[in-house]
């Protein structure tokens, strides 16, 4: 049976440890262990094509592996090499690679060969490939003479380079002599073989250094050729002429290239203009993603090339005079290149197998065969061997049959080398993973579990689940034939432990894995793109959810790089913070989130806005009399696209340091006509304006100063009116220095009367804005005109504007005066207009003087007051409101112009009816007495007639601001004071008083009054009164009356059987009158009456022995509101008698009579 031994795997520790497996490792060869006899393998060894430094010791390498371990040996140049006959030269221990020491002595040159390399043991031998060994050279250019170049503009011109062959070749670049490269372009450019072409020359191609440099990288070291001196004639320039290629030469060449290198393909033309150079590809498009272009366009790259890219490819030169084209014919040819290589093989004693060595070219490669180092064709023969083209088939292998096989594969353009051993073992299986490895895989993804084996014959391979689990199937997993079990798509219910368990006939062996499988990092709120403004701060936010038992790094990048070291960024948990934005700021920002087993990112993208930067390099083009072209070069917009450009200018002969707008243009725009005035010395710059905003001015343009002209604008706001009745003065508005058009900027002022025949009068006038006209009549219309001119010439004619000259003071008053009084308060006026000629002026309208006559006594004491009202236009009458009845008024009336008021007409007077007085001016209540209150009071001060009489209106109010009835009473027009007897006592009244004419009632004035009251009884007025509006007083209060009213009714039945109350016996049993308390230890009453009224004696009254009343218990007595002597206080001095409003008159048996028992009085009574 057939094994292939697969690469051992890296064995982990029994921890927690990443799988990452890939396919293609679990298909390739697995290393027989170290421990097992095996034929030698080359592990390393030096290139094919090996170039040396000459400066340095020379290490040919040659590295092997086997058991028993191999010995070495080398082959020069076909021959053996001892290397025990050259002191120079050892290998070092347990290895076979050899260190050549030239350092000391000897020269590179002497070691130059073909080096082969051999390692053996009893098992066969491994050859490694044929070394070429070569030191590298960098040679010096030859001397040569290298005359001046002369040409004339617009000739074309090769530089030669041909630098020297060296080993590798060099790498060819042009510099002056400061080391500086020489600038190329489609026109100047570098060819593949080194030269310089130009398609064309130009005058600043003058200069005396061009240098070629050819450097070797192997040795870094750089050779210099002499410079070359190149001058052109700043002539006219050559004939324009169509292109023609410089190289390569005539319209086809051939181009040879090996599979896999890079194809390049030039064509450099010459012309006058510039070609232009494109390619295509007959019969075929370009590779996209392999294409390139280097050397403006000039060089067509194709990488990784492969016969299918074999072909014609054509480049075509054009400029506007025509067009040239070449076809270079590609073919590609291939050394040979590996479709099977032998791979090594394990077998038991007895079994089957085949090395199997293909290889593809162009041209096809030749295969043969070794067997240990020696052609198979004189090779030891072997019965177990046969060997078929490309196949050696083996069978019934021995042990006698290991040996290692070399596969040859050749062409003309190069050859393969392969080892591949045969090894004949017998070995019971060996499990090559470690055990108790534990893998962590995330959810939902492929679980790969390894299971390294060794076995000869090979072993099979089974994985169990758990300790009594049956074998695995193919039906929901994977049996990779290295030994690896892979579960698609692991779940949480893949966790567990697994067995892999090798079996072949010579036994069997078993290792345990463990699985875990975790959640998924997941980034639950991704940044999101932002743009900012330029010094702003800006906020990334990134959560990210993991498995409990994972911990993640969260990592920012910028630009998929490290964040920039700077104080301005900072991480704070789930955030990134960036302040102070700058332009470089912007760009790509990644939250990563790694954890052991998974790593997840998102990206946002930080967008940095800001103003436009200023334009630069403004220009002034095309300039005219009167127009110019500006260009100017925009600035960066800052990410923010430019809308539009705003071009402002500066008069710096005028308005020197003042900027005015002149134009906007759209921001795709960079050049701008600009129209311009006469003798304005401009400057202009430039701003640009985004939807940030707009930027900072740019510098300012060079000056330009246009020519004068004469003006082509008048002045504005001319005007014509008179200060005096003798003259005109004559206004306007000059023009600014900006207008002016030009030096000694006048005006020239022209008049002339209107309604006349008179020729204009004109004069010219400094750069003034007034000019004064005497001797004029009083107001005459003018025509006026005001024209400029300057050193050039004349603005265009003006346009008359009429004026007026000065007006005087209107000469005739206003005739027929009249007076309609309308009513008290109105009075219409009637009047004749003026003549217009007596105005003398602008007539302005009317003005009417009026006032109040006044008695001779009063207008000496007091200065007449007149009020004026003035009628706009060339109105005939007017009203006068606001006047006061019952009054004499005087008026007359002027005629009002520019100037001022004419003479007033003559006075006229009239008289307005009586109207209703106004209030009167004051009310007092004075003298308040128990039932009386006097009223005194001021007259109106505007009776507005004979005032008739006096009307006074009055009502109570209580307690709850409620209104009594109202009382009316008339008092006579001659009276200032009244007085109102029987009044109720304690009574709030409210009075309203106004007087009368005869036309009418007035206007009221109010006022209120509360005539006297016991203070004491009026404050437990005020306290009954506020405790009894409470709700819970009056619950309280009903439970007292109903206990009252049981008392009572107790007493009456003791009464009816002659009892007595214990009161009524202490009473008995003291004669003194004074007041009897209630007794505090039985808690009992004073004695009550049984008279109708039910009234409750008061606590502790004094009431005579005789029973009867006092005099001072009448109704004014102030014994009722707690001021009498009888008053009674209990021991904190406060008022504990009763109030009850107003009071009865007590008949003459004071407990025969009272009021009925009200919650008050109970409640005093209770005190």
């Amino acid at each position: 049976m057939q094994l292939k031994i697969m690469p051992k795997k890296k064995h982990f520790s029994a921890g927690r440890v990443p799988l990452i497996l890939f396919l293609c490792q679990m298909i390739s060869a697995l290393d027989v262990p170290l421990d097992l006899v095996q034929p030698p393998t080359i592990t390393q060894q030096s290139p094919k094509d090996y170039i040396i430094d000459p400066r340095e010791n020379i290490v040919i390498q040659c590295e092997a592996k086997g058991k028993p371990p191999p010995s070495f040996s080398w082959t020069r140049n076909g021959t053996h090499f001892d290397i025990d006959k050259d002191p120079l030269v050892t290998m070092k221990p347990g290895s076979g690679t050899l260190v050549i020491n030239i350092m000391s002595e000897g020269k590179a040159e002497t070691y130059e060969g073909v080096y082969q390399c051999t390692a053996r043991n009893e098992r066969g031998a491994a050859i490694s490939n044929n070394i070429v060994v070569r030191p590298s050279r960098s040679p010096l250019w030859t001397k040569e003479r290298l005359e001046p170049i002369t040409l004339r503009n617009g000739q074309s011109l090769v530089l030669p380079c041909r630098p020297p062959i060296g080993l590798p070749p060099a790498i060819i670049f042009w510099m002056d002599n400061s080391f500086q490269r020489l600038p190329q372009s489609e026109r100047v450019s570098q060819g593949l073989n080194g030269d310089l072409y130009f398609s064309n020359v130009l005058p600043e191609d003058t200069r005396e250094d061009y240098i070629c440099y050819a450097r070797f990288n192997h040795t870094q070291t750089i050779q210099q050729k002499q410079p070359i001196s190149l001058k052109v004639i700043s002539a006219k320039p050559s004939k324009e002429r169509p292109p023609t290629f410089l190289t390569p030469e005539g319209n086809e060449s051939l181009k040879e290239e090996l599979r896999g290198n890079v194809l390049s393909l030039e064509c450099i033309a010459e012309g006058l203009p510039t070609p232009i150079i494109y390619w295509i590809k007959e019969d075929g498009t370009l590779p996209v993603n392999r294409t390139f272009y280097q050397n403006f366009k000039k060089t067509l790259q194709i990488t990784q090339v492969s016969e299918a890219d074999s072909g014609n490819y054509q480049c075509i030169a054009k400029n506007t005079l025509g067009a040239v084209h070449h076809t270079i014919s590609v073919t590609v040819k291939a050394a040979p290149y590996w479709i099977s290589a032998p791979q090594n093989l394990v077998l038991s004693p007895g079994e089957n197998g085949t090395l199997i060595c293909r290889a593809n070219g162009n041209p096809k490669p030749r295969i043969g065969w070794l067997t240990n180092g020696v052609p198979v064709e004189i090779a030891p023969d072997d019965p177990s061997r046969k060997i078929d083209g490309d196949t050696i088939i083996f069978s019934n292998v021995q042990e006698r049959s290991s040996a290692v096989y070399q596969c040859n594969a050749s062409n003309e353009y190069g050859y393969l080398l392969a080892n591949a051993f045969v090894n004949v073992l017998a070995e019971p299986p060996r499990i090559l993973t470690s055990a108790n490895i534990l893998y962590q895989v995330i959810a939902n993804r492929p679980a790969l579990l390894d299971c390294a084996f060794f076995g000869s014959p090979l072993p099979t391979i089974e994985w169990f689940k758990g300790t009594k689990g049956s074998a695995l199937h193919e039906d929901i997993y994977v049996l990779h034939d290295n030994g690896t079990l892979e579960i698609p798509v692991a779940q949480k219910d893949s966790t567990g432990t697994y067995t892999c368990v090798a079996r072949n006939k010579l036994g069997m062996a078993k290792n345990e894995v463990h699985l875990e499988i975790k959640d998924p990092t997941r980034i639950i709120k991704q940044p999101e793109y932002a743009v900012v403004q330029r010094g702003s701060k800006v906020s990334f936010e990134c959560k990210v959810k993991h498995d409990n038992t994972l911990i993640p790094t969260i990592m920012w990048l910028k630009d998929n790089g490290e964040l920039p070291n700077d104080e301005r960024f900072s991480v704070d948990k789930d955030h990134l913070v960036v302040t102070d934005v700058s332009d470089d700021d912007g760009g790509m920002y990644t939250c990563a989130a790694n954890t052991t087993l998974d790593s997840v990112s998102a990206s946002a993208v930080l967008r940095v806005v800001d103003v436009p930067n200023p334009p630069f390099d403004l220009e002034l083009t095309n300039q005219l009399d009167k127009s110019v072209q500006l260009t100017w070069t925009p600035g960066d917009d800052n990410n923010s696209p430019i809308t539009k450009f705003i071009i402002e200018y500066e008069d710096a002969m005028h308005e020197a340091g003042i900027w005015h707008h002149q134009a906007e243009v759209s921001g795709t725009q960079t050049t701008a006509q600009l129209t311009l005035s006469p003798y304005v010395n401009y400057s202009f710059r430039v701003m640009a304006e985004n939807s940030i905003g707009r930027s900072v001015p740019s510098e300012a343009s060079e000056q330009y100063l246009t020519k004068a002209a004469e003006p082509d604008q008048n002045p504005m706001t001319v005007e014509g009116l008179g200060t005096e009745p003798d003259n005109l003065v004559i206004t306007w508005k000059p023009l600014n220095g900006f207008e002016s058009n030009g030096p000694g900027l006048q005006y020239k002022v022209s008049w002339r009367q209107k309604d006349g025949d008179d020729e204009w009068t004109s004069v010219v006038v400094a750069n003034v804005s007034k000019y004064i006209v005497s001797g004029t009549p009083t107001f005459v219309p003018y025509l006026i005109k005001v024209q400029a001119l300057n050193d050039v010439g004349f603005a265009p004619e003006p346009a008359a504007v009429m004026g007026h000259s000065g007006e005087d003071l209107p000469m005739v008053a206003p005739g027929n005066v009249r007076v309609n009084v309308v009513n008290s308060t109105l009075a219409e006026v009637h009047w004749d207009p003026v003549p217009l000629k007596s105005v003398r002026g602008h007539l302005q309208g009317y003005r009417i003087y009026y006032w109040k006559a006044q008695s001779s006594s009063k207008r000496n004491r007091r200065h007449i007051e007149k009020k004026i009202l003035t009628f706009q236009g060339n109105k005939t009458h007017g009203m006068l409101p606001g006047l006061q009845p019952y009054s004499h008024y005087v008026l007359n009336v002027r005629v009002v112009n520019g100037k001022g008021e004419g003479p007033a007409s003559t006075d006229r007077g009239f008289h307005t009816p009586e109207g209703v007085p106004s209030a009167p001016s004051s009310l007092k209540i004075v003298n308040p007495t128990l039932d009386s209150l006097t009223l005194e009071w001021d007259p109106p001060s505007h009776p507005n007639g004979v005032l008739t009489e006096y009307t006074l209106r009055y009502q109570p109010i209580n307690s709850t601001h409620e209104l009594g009835p109202l009382v009316d009473l008339k008092i006579p027009a001659n009276k200032t004071r009244w007085t109102l007897n029987h009044l109720n006592f304690s009574t709030r009244y409210k009075f309203y008083f106004y007087a009368q004419t005869s036309v009418g009632s007035g206007s009221q004035i109010t006022e209120e009054a509360i005539t006297t009251v016991d203070e004491g009884k009026m404050a437990m007025a005020s306290r009954q009164v506020d405790i009894a509006t409470q709700g819970w007083f009056i619950g309280l209060m009903c439970a007292v009356a109903l206990l009252i009213l049981i008392l009572l009714i107790v007493c009456f039945i003791r009464r009816n059987k002659g009892g007595k109350y214990p009161v009524k016996e202490k009473e008995d049993a003291h004669a003194d009158p004074e007041i009897q308390p209630m007794k505090e230890d039985d808690g009992t009453f004073g004695e009550y009456s049984d008279a109708e009224d039910h009234k409750p004696l008061k606590k502790g009254s004094r009431t005579p022995s005789d029973r009867t009343v006092k005099k001072e218990d009448s109704d004014d007595s102030l014994v009722d509101y707690g001021e009498g002597v009888n008053g009674q206080f209990n021991e904190d001095g406060s008022f504990i008698g009763q109030y009850s409003g107003k009071k009865e008159k007590e008949p003459a048996e004071g407990n025969e009579s009272s009021e009925a028992p009200s919650p008050v009085n109970a409640m005093n009574s209770f005190v």
